[in-house]
């Protein structure tokens, strides 16, 4: 049993799997949720924190993971007003600006503390299979104390380079994504179009070279037209605005923000990012 005092703040569509993996494998495990309710699973093992300042004060190494760059900045602007965080280890797996990542790594390097980015490739299924592709970026050293906690939450962990490179990875396979789910919702309407139906056209998708885990995980849903989402609209569309602020400009990127903005501005974007397919039909 590894000795060392693990925190985990955030409980959210991901976080929550992923602090349960940690603590279905054993570790000391404190969490912190600014929604107090959705700590309560997490009483009978582990310990429960009212305050991230108190937790990160009782933790060796601090997983954090929430929702954007304003979170974040919120959540390590007290952090960072602590009198000792000497030697602690902290892990961002949020997916946030480059920029921001690498001001956090120099705020706590100020302060003898230790951070790496280490944001993921999939979502609330693999969360919590914990299948997760981790892509991380800091000092190999900080690498390598964290591998024995990051291989309990994913399949792979890939340690990219600097502080900032697990973020450019993942905005970069974000980016992907968002060309295949609108490609995807397009040719599914373009075949309805001609006669074809939905469950006919997924099937010729999913069974050629076409196919893939994205077109097959969004299966289900394209049939079942239910968006309940396992990666909401909207974190798709910051993502792509994050990359395009670290420098992608592309003519796809350009199509990419400005349908998944206006699904957006539609109040599509808290479903599914499938759920595209309803700003597209009405194109």
């Amino acid at each position: 049993m590894d000795n060392k005092k693990i925190g985990w703040i955030g409980l959210g569509n991901m976080g929550y799997p992923m602090a349960k993996n940690l603590e279905k494998a054993g570790f000391p495990l404190s969490v912190f949720n600014r929604t107090a309710s959705k700590s309560e699973p997490f009483t009978d093992l582990s310990e429960v924190y009212l305050s991230a300042t108190e937790l990160v004060k009782n933790c060796d190494i601090i997983f954090t993971m929430v929702s954007n760059d304003e979170a974040i900045r919120d959540l390590y602007q007290d952090i960072l007003l602590l009198e000792d965080l000497t030697e602690k280890l902290f892990i961002d797996m949020s997916t946030i600006s480059k920029e921001l990542s690498l001001s956090l790594a120099q705020q706590l390097g100020e302060k003898e503390a230790r951070f790496i980015d280490a944001p993921v490739a999939g979502s609330t299924a693999p969360a919590k299979e914990g299948t997760l592709i981790i892509m991380a970026g800091g000092n190999k050293k900080d690498i390598e104390e964290a591998l024995p906690y990051l291989q309990k939450l994913g399949k792979a962990v890939k340690h990219l380079g600097p502080v900032g490179s697990g973020i450019a990875a993942k905005l970069a396979i974000n980016y992907f994504l968002s060309i295949i789910y609108q490609g995807l919702a397009e040719t599914v309407l373009f075949a309805e179009k001609s006669g074809i139906s939905r469950s006919d056209m997924l099937a010729i998708i999913n069974e050629s070279a076409s196919g893939s885990g994205a077109t097959k995980v969004k299966t289900p849903q394209l049939l079942q037209e239910d968006y309940s989402p396992a990666f909401a609209l909207d974190f798709m569309l910051k993502d792509i605005k994050l990359a395009k602020d670290e420098g992608l400009d592309s003519p796809l990127s350009k199509v990419l923000i400005d349908s998944y903005q206006k699904a957006h501005d539609a109040g599509l974007g808290k479903q599914d990012v499938i759920g595209i397919i309803n700003y597209l039909k009405h194109l």
